[in-house]
């Protein structure tokens, strides 16, 4: 069917729930084929017609069934530019022989193993280096430093060891960085005395072994972070772009303990995500400077001292997460004006005091904040005392002593008042008729008269 349409230059039939059937051995030629996207169309192989399309730029085939290795002919397209394999059943290596031209090279989700690729190029322009949920191992290379112009690099959920690579902040265009879930391992420190990662919006870490100090010097250079309006007041997807398509970029982020894939990367959406290490120390208060931040997990770590006050400068942050820590002392009243905030999670630290209440604080239930037995106040069952800090056992128990003692006190003087007035009554009026009825056996006023009635009724009849 497509055999025919010689000035076809592109066709895009993603994201439509078609199943594509085709011949994959036809062997035809579109010359004038720049752009496939053949997006969730149930292939298991790639189309052998694209093998002929020479001025081939962008190429998607991702959620597929695709499954062997990545074929050679690919390395001879000397104009692709976007290459997006992500979400299929691929296996192998990755070859060092992809094309010098490309500026996207997304293979999430397969079944790679090995290093990552090393023979990136002088001059190399890629953009967006995206090998999330794989199984490779190994170090990074440093030759993705030939990648200047690289905006995204995700590695996570793979078996990487290595030491946190420092040597990334020379990268000027660098704005998203991932290298959660794999075996990076160490002390978070920087080799420069600024304009480390100047661009860097997205910072993801989780569940490695990094230890010691948030790098505050790192911080101290997040230039990006800081604009909570983005460079020019205009938000805009992250992408790259042929002639004829634009390409967004997706990334993977945790929201409330779940994964959830972006499929696309707004240019003023910022968060760190340091979770499941051994990071320990203080929370800087450098980090309240962070304005432009959405997210910031801190979660499971080892972390001291008391919730920084300056986190209540974070207005943008929607989501928020320092349980599983030492935190200690009460929880700032700051936090308050975080009026954006839709999850919160200060749980299994040594919080203590009443909780704070407005805003957004009315909203968040008791997983919010259990494992803090020193806490107090709304959502939790146990109410504070005027100081605002929770009664202790020995005061509870006090409390009921006086308040059963009371309610016995009060219920005595009633019963002895309504007696005294009782026998008054008695003695001053004599037997009451109504006990003498009673108890006396002897018949009442009334009912002699009704007998006498009923006898004078009978003889007049």
């Amino acid at each position: 069917m497509f055999s025919v349409l010689q000035n076809l230059e592109a066709i895009f039939l993603s994201g439509i729930n078609l199943s594509l059937r085709m011949n994959i051995d036809a062997n035809f030629t579109l010359p004038k084929l720049t752009d496939v996207s053949f997006s969730s169309c149930n292939l298991s192989e790639f189309p052998n017609f694209i093998r002929h399309s020479n001025g081939l730029r962008s190429l998607v085939l991702s959620k597929n069934s695709i499954h062997g290795n990545i074929p050679k002919w690919i390395c001879e397209k000397d104009d692709l530019q976007i290459l997006d394999l992500s979400h299929n059943n691929l296996t192998g290596k990755i070859s060092n022989c992809l094309p010098k031209s490309l500026l996207v090279l997304n293979l999430q989700a397969n079944y790679f193993d090995g290093n990552v690729p090393f023979g990136f190029p002088e001059g190399c322009g890629l953009r967006n280096l995206n090998l999330h949920g794989n199984q490779m191992d190994g170090l990074l290379p440093r030759s993705l430093l030939n990648c200047s112009m690289l905006e995204v690099l995700d590695v996570g959920n793979n078996s990487i060891e290595d030491t946190f690579p420092h040597w990334l902040e020379s990268l000027p265009n660098l704005q998203v960085l991932v290298l959660r879930s794999n075996k990076f391992h160490g002390f978070l420190r920087s080799t420069k005395e600024s304009s480390s990662f100047p661009k860097l919006r997205v910072l993801d870490l989780s569940s490695n072994d990094f230890l010691g100090p948030l790098p505050l010097r790192y911080m101290e250079n997040f230039k990006a972070m800081m604009d909570s309006h983005g460079e020019d007041g205009s938000p805009d997807y992250m992408k790259a772009s042929t002639r004829v398509n634009s390409y967004q970029y997706s990334l993977v982020v945790t929201w409330k303990g779940f994964d959830y894939e972006l499929q696309g990367i707004l240019t003023i959406f910022s968060s760190i995500h340091l979770s499941n290490n051994k990071f320990e120390g203080e929370i800087p208060d450098f980090i309240g400077k962070l304005s432009s931040l959405k997210g910031l997990n801190l979660s499971h770590n080892n972390f001291t001292g008391h919730i920084p006050p300056s986190l209540g400068n974070l207005t943008n942050l929607e989501w928020l997460d320092i349980s599983s820590n030492e935190l200690a002392g009460k929880i700032p009243d700051e936090l308050v004006s975080l009026t954006q905030l839709s999850v919160l999670n200060l749980s299994n630290n040594h919080l203590v005091g009443r909780i704070p209440q407005g805003n957004q604080f009315n909203t968040f239930g008791n997983g919010s904040y259990e494992g803090n037995i020193g806490l107090c106040g709304i959502p939790l069952s146990k109410s504070c005392d005027g100081s605002g800090t929770p009664p202790s056992f020995f005061q509870k128990k006090d409390e009921l002593w006086r308040f059963g003692w009371r309610v016995v006190v009060l219920g005595y003087g009633c019963g002895v008042v309504f007696g005294l007035l009782m026998g008054y009554l008695v003695f001053r009026t004599g037997k009451p008729k109504w006990f003498v009825s009673l108890f006396d056996g002897r018949p009442s006023q009334s009912g002699r008269k009704m007998r006498k009635a009923r006898r004078l009724v009978q003889r007049r009849s």
